[in-house]
């Protein structure tokens, strides 16, 4: 049976400051990965690997000034998520991070909304 956490209990942080109003997070890792085929056949005899991307999404309620001020000055953090429902948890952290970017939207009948993109060195899921 799936694990299902809970948005309202788990909880995001940047380096160790919880960030109020997260909407939401989201992230991929991609392997990059190479086939060798062997001489004289259309078959994979190995494959090699390389350099592992993990790339993310914070999408905020209107803003965050922590966040804001990591991109400006191109500083180094990391995020700890702590996913929960229940007794159940799941902590994932992301080393080595950098906001690489953010759009913000204000919508009529809504409030405003950043999303902040940012790269790691890796994430570890325990």
């Amino acid at each position: 049976m799936p694990q299902i956490y809970d948005a309202f209990a788990s909880q995001v942080k940047v380096n160790d400051e919880t960030i109020e109003g997260l909407q939401s997070i989201s992230y991929t890792q991609v392997k990059s990965r190479r086939d060798v085929g062997a001489v004289g056949t259309d078959e994979r005899i190995a494959v090699y690997f390389g350099l592992k991307l993990v790339t993310g999404k914070l999408q905020i309620a209107s803003a965050n000034k922590t966040l804001d001020g990591l991109l400006q000055d191109n500083k180094e953090f990391s995020i700890t998520a702590a996913l929960k429902h229940g007794d159940a948890t799941r902590n994932i952290t992301f080393d080595s991070c950098y906001v690489d970017d953010k759009s913000f939207v204000l919508t009529t009948q809504s409030h405003g909304e950043t999303v902040y993109s940012f790269t790691a060195a890796r994430v570890r899921e325990e």
